[in-house]
């Protein structure tokens, strides 16, 4: 089993939030907080160290983490906004222990027991991926940090599709199906808004039934 000093949490914060206007989607506020904050509490206890991979706004959240990771550069490509899978490249560099575990900065339901469920689901694979029931979640992955070599030669090359990339190792999904809701991810304002309120709801009906 792999245990919290064997674990590094790494949350992507990296996009440059295009359909959100181009805001930065991890500092937008949810509920009263930063929406990356909500991300955050599902790793509280849970990991040797936290890391927060974005492109901007650094001293930010430099607040929020132990460490912020930019996007390194491969073969003179430039540096940041190189999607997801060069920010799961640059926390394999980044950690210090044998395992990443990857969410993104916009799902703030991800379940509260994510990282137990995710370490006892990996078996002997390399790569564990959430699956909800119907569909994989490839942004919420624990990943073995001596991938890096491999995925720098696969982004070398040019590969940025994520699948593709765990195609090439032994991977495994993780059943999450009891909670498909819960991998929600806002793109929009309006899905923002939405989710936000649904949360809402869900509180407060918890509270009416205790």
């Amino acid at each position: 089993m792999i245990s919290a000093k064997q674990l590094t949490g790494m949350i992507l914060a990296g996009g440059e939030g295009r359909r959100m206007g181009g805001r930065d989607k991890g500092l937008e506020p949810f509920a009263g907080l930063p929406l990356i904050a909500h991300v955050i509490q599902r790793f509280d206890g849970r990991v040797a160290e936290l890391l927060i991979n974005a492109n901007r706004n650094s001293d930010a959240y430099d607040l929020l983490a132990d460490r912020v990771v930019a996007d390194l550069v491969i073969d003179g490509a430039e540096g940041g906004f190189n999607g997801p899978l060069m920010g799961i490249y640059s926390g394999l560099r980044a950690a210090k222990t044998p395992w990443l575990l990857v969410v993104p900065c916009d799902s703030p339901a991800l379940p509260n027991d994510l990282v137990s469920r995710m370490v006892a689901g990996i078996g002997e694979h390399d790569i564990a991926v959430a699956f909800d029931g119907e569909r994989l979640h490839p942004v919420v992955a624990l990943i073995r940090t001596s991938l890096a070599d491999d995925l720098a030669t696969t982004l070398a090359d040019g590969e940025r599709k994520i699948d593709r990339w765990y195609a090439r190792h032994a991977w495994c999904r993780v059943d999450m199906s009891d909670c498909p809701e819960a991998f929600a991810n806002l793109n929009t304002e309006e899905e923002k808004v939405r989710l936000e309120a649904a949360l809402e709801n869900d509180a407060n009906a918890k509270k009416a039934a205790t």
